[in-house]
């Protein structure tokens, strides 16, 4: 079995049948989804990101470029020869350098093995990412969606998310994940692309 591919002018052809997406639609264009094929920057940088401000977020990712020749990105390997002190100095939290330390054993003893995502169902990479400390299922949803550009994710645990809902569909507080998966099914098998609408009705 192969990975469903993420057709986003069929996706939208599709939404549009809910009279509720079709003005989001039309004010915010049509996305853009490419893949990112380095799976360990793409995993790094979800744990790098995890509850800081953007503009932090990218200092800290900044300083820990600076760690590497060049300033390209590091191989499991290559992460695994830095000493701990030095990403810390980088502006890394005690927690996050051991996640992407854990992150890049697990790479390079095999634990995590990108090369058989493609042959993977979207709830056997969260448990195979899962295990490496750092990631949980928010991380694994941002993964499946931006990185692997998987056509049917709903990031219920994310607050924009659940936000969406709530103020699309008038709700008084956030809809819980079995409400938001009912209100979502006639989405599939494109909630990938109606997430990234309801985070723009957060944003509108």
């Amino acid at each position: 079995m192969s990975a469903p591919e993420l057709d986003v002018r069929k996706a939208l052809r599709h939404l549009k049948r809910d009279p509720r997406l079709v003005p989001l639609i039309a004010q915010h264009g049509q996305p853009t989804f490419r893949p990112e094929r380095n799976t360990f920057r793409a995993l790094s940088e979800s744990i790098l990101y995890q509850q800081l401000s953007g503009k932090a977020a990218a200092a800290i990712f900044d300083h820990f470029l600076d760690l590497f020749p060049g300033r390209r990105f590091p191989t499991p390997g290559h992460l695994l020869t830095v000493p701990f002190g030095k990403l810390r100095a980088a502006g890394l939290s005690t927690q996050k350098a051991t996640y992407l330390l854990d992150l890049a054993t697990k790479f390079c003893d095999s634990t995590i093995q990108p090369r058989k995502f493609s042959k993977m169902t979207d709830n056997e990479i969260s448990e195979h990412l899962i295990q490496v400390k750092g990631i949980g299922q928010w991380t694994a949803d941002m993964f499946l969606m931006f990185a692997l550009n998987r056509p049917d994710v709903l990031p219920v645990g994310d607050l924009g998310i659940r936000n969406g809902f709530r103020k699309l569909y008038g709700l008084r507080k956030e809809p819980s994940p079995e409400k938001m998966i009912a209100i979502a099914e006639p989405w599939r098998p494109y909630r990938t692309v109606a997430s990234w609408y309801l985070w723009r009705v957060v944003e509108s």
